[in-house]
């Protein structure tokens, strides 16, 4: 059993459409702490990280919108988690995916268990979106679809809440879940040579197999992020997301992924984000993924 340690970052700045900064009230709604300590482990919720309105701040000039005051959120996510004792498993609640700037940067920093060096950080992206956008190269200015970009050393450096430029290796990132990928975004998987497992890789395979893929893929990383978005379920499953694309995970197949990372034994933080109330069901799809979560941390049919 783990301790885990919830902590809410309530932004929308880096989205397109309002109201996934409520994500982490609707996680909270569903029970996500009782749900996870029901299953013997212990939970502490921190609260949430200060964020700022957006109508109370300037959105900026550049192709970037709310560039500092994201920067400034992820940096605090980052400390926030950077100080936790080993053992801990940090889940962030969001929130926009612009968020995973500050929780992978905040997961590398962290010390191995003997108290020394930083630990090898492997980053599984579940995603429909590879999130791989540049100011260059995004269509629409909105960070949370440039996240990945920016932890690989890419695009603006001020997006970057970490000592030099990558936070993070190419060939320790797994995308899993894809179906919706820009140009740009294609070149630079290309680029890196970046595993990229498809919804078509899910057809052909069946998630059983690709998630196998994924973990071999990183096997040689010390501790393993999950960065879960909700739009790499089907919308039929998860209506309460800003970016539907249909064609997603099912419900049973998303399960049977947390099911087997959590048989893995190597998850060490977690991300839910994008879960956005406003376009919802009656906290429907706030509740499938609390659901998940607890297949990710242990919850089995028998």
């Amino acid at each position: 059993m783990a301790d885990v340690m919830l902590l809410g970052v309530p932004m929308d700045l880096g989205a397109g459409r309002r109201g996934v900064d409520m994500g982490p009230s609707a996680l909270r709604l569903a029970r996500l702490g009782d749900t996870l300590g029901q299953l013997g482990h212990g939970v502490r919720d921190l609260g949430n990280v200060e964020v700022p309105v957006a109508e109370s701040v300037d959105h900026g000039t550049g192709s970037v919108r709310y560039l500092d005051a994201i920067a400034r959120v992820c940096a605090s996510v980052a400390d926030a988690l950077a100080t936790l004792r080993d053992g801990v498993v940090p889940v962030v609640l969001g929130g926009d995916h612009a968020l995973s700037l500050g929780s992978v940067a905040g997961a590398a920093r962290r010390a191995g268990p003997d108290g020394g060096a930083s630990r090898r950080v492997g980053v599984l992206w579940i995603d429909a979106h590879a999130d791989l956008n540049t100011p260059a190269s995004s269509p629409s200015g909105n960070v949370h679809g440039m996240p990945l970009a920016h932890l690989l050393g890419h695009g603006e450096a001020r997006l970057r809440p970490w000592p030099g430029t990558a936070a993070v290796r190419p060939e320790d990132v797994v995308m899993l879940g894809l179906r919706s990928v820009d140009p740009g975004e294609r070149a630079l998987i290309r680029e890196h040579g970046l595993r990229a497992l498809t919804m078509s890789d899910v057809d052909r395979a069946g998630i059983a197999e690709v998630t196998t893929a994924a973990l071999t893929a990183l096997a040689h990383v010390d501790a393993l992020h999950v960065s879960l978005d909700a739009d790499v379920l089907d919308p039929a499953v998860a209506p309460g997301v800003g970016t539907p694309v249909p064609g997603g995970l099912g419900y049973r197949e998303a399960h049977l992924l947390m099911e087997l990372l959590c048989e893995s034994g190597r998850v060490a933080s977690v991300d839910l984000v994008e879960v956005n109330p406003i376009l919802d069901e009656g906290n429907r799809t706030a509740r499938v993924v609390v659901e998940l979560a607890a297949s990710l941390f242990g919850r089995t049919i028998l």
